[in-house]
């Protein structure tokens, strides 16, 4: 049997294909087609010459949700919650994005004008102090509806005990919404925690339909071409389901291509008499770190993918921030640097693709002080120098990285030459 693994990144996408038979393994490099990420699958299966009626499986993880999220592109979304608690998403718990100084700030994924309040009431135990108001419900749909809002999150008090009230409501919802896209906290997260448990939601309701859309656009072309089996799909907690059901909960694919690099690595520790180790995976828009106890992957229930974003589901504990090879490099208001989380992505990518990037990114930066090997980076068609060529200088510069322009660049990389000469 033939078995395909195909991960979809911000900036590249990674095909390996398996041969039982042959023992045989292929791969394939292909840049991330931002337009239509299935279109990256495709030429990728193309290039390792794969029949996909002959096929017998394509696991698919994918870093689209991830990504998404770390760089806020994401549906606009709408809540539905108990009079008097639609601020809960806001206020949190009582911790600051930085450890001193009262200083910084978050966005919800969801603003205020689009969490709406109804009428209900349930306490701890589960008890129904006030029943639903069903008219304040079928106000706050068409109003959410009018405003924009392509996907709903209903997020009751005390939902996690009894849910018959968020039921209610989503059916009310699903009668005037015009899409399948409607979260119920409950549903995701039977456990108290109002704050986490609809930041889940919320996270749920946010992707779904980017997932929905990106996997009924790749089953499409893979029927088209012969593809008859089941599309299955990575979880973040190293799982797979089928790509049939995978948008009711698309929050579980969350770190879902970070993950199976750590399921992969742990596999491949163990077999080289390693069982604790460190995994590193830096990406085209993220780096993500994960510890390997006895084999055995450390999977965690509560992740905080980003200052205030506590996601409640199982999955497997990497770590994450918004900067990868193609995170874009700035100087802020301050005239301080920042990187990230803002990818250059695959198209145009980093300057020294040579497909029109115009911001400087970690790429570029790592191959101008002379890290990377220009005459073996992969998956970037044509000659290098020739792409260097149409950047502006930046090849020239990578190839004498001794000499950098600005005084500050000097002196970083003396430092860093240094480093590297001295003895350890």
């Amino acid at each position: 049997m033939k078995i395909v693994g195909v991960d979809v990144g911000g900036t590249f996408t990674d095909l390996i294909l398996f041969d039982e038979e042959r023992r045989e393994v292929r791969i394939a490099k292909v840049p991330t087609t931002v337009e239509n990420q299935a279109f990256g699958v495709l030429e990728a299966l193309a290039q390792v010459g794969a029949d996909l009626g002959a096929l017998g499986a394509i696991v698919h993880g994918t870093t689209t949700t991830t990504n998404a999220l770390l760089e806020r592109k994401i549906a606009r979304v709408g809540l539905i919650t108990t009079k008097g608690f639609r601020d809960i998403l806001e206020l949190g718990r009582r911790t600051r994005p930085l450890p001193y100084g009262l200083i910084g700030s978050f966005e919800p994924l969801i603003p205020r004008e689009l969490r709406l309040e109804v009428d209900e009431r349930v306490d701890a135990d589960g008890e129904v102090l006030r029943p639903l108001d069903r008219e304040d419900v079928e106000r706050a749909v068409k109003a959410l509806l009018s405003r924009g809002v392509e996907s709903l999150v209903i997020h009751f008090l005390h939902a996690y005990i009894n849910p018959s009230h968020e039921r209610e409501a989503a059916e009310i919802a699903r009668q005037l919404w015009p899409n399948d896209y409607v979260t119920m906290g409950s549903a995701l997260v039977s456990e108290f925690r109002e704050y986490e448990r609809g930041v889940t939601a919320s996270v749920n309701a946010a992707i779904q339909p980017v997932l929905h859309r990106y996997i009924a656009r790749l089953e499409t072309e893979l029927r088209a071409r012969g593809y008859v089996r089941d599309l299955l799909i990575m979880q973040g907690n190293g799982g797979t389901v089928s790509s049939r059901i995978v948008a009711e909960a698309a929050v579980n694919t969350v770190m879902s291509g970070p993950a199976s690099g750590v399921i992969a690595a742990a596999y491949t520790a163990v077999e080289a008499g390693f069982p604790n180790v460190v995994t590193y995976d830096m990406g085209g828009t993220s780096s993500d770190v994960a510890l390997i106890r006895d084999g055995v992957p450390l999977v965690s229930s509560e992740i905080e993918l980003e200052y205030a974003m506590p996601i409640h589901v199982p999955m497997v504990d990497v770590h994450t921030i918004g900067a990868g090879g193609g995170s874009i490099a700035r100087i802020d208001e301050a005239g301080l640097l920042r990187v990230g989380p803002e990818s250059a992505g695959a198209t145009p990518g980093p300057i020294c693709f040579g497909r029109g990037g115009t911001r400087p990114t970690i790429a570029d930066a790592n191959l101008v002080l002379g890290r990377l090997n220009h005459d073996a980076l992969l998956a970037v068609a044509n000659n290098w120098r020739r792409r260097a060529a149409a950047c502006g200088g930046v090849g020239a510069r990578a190839r004498h990285p001794a000499r950098p322009r600005s005084g500050a660049a000097r002196h970083y990389q003396r430092a860093w030459l240094h480093r590297r000469r001295s003895p350890a």
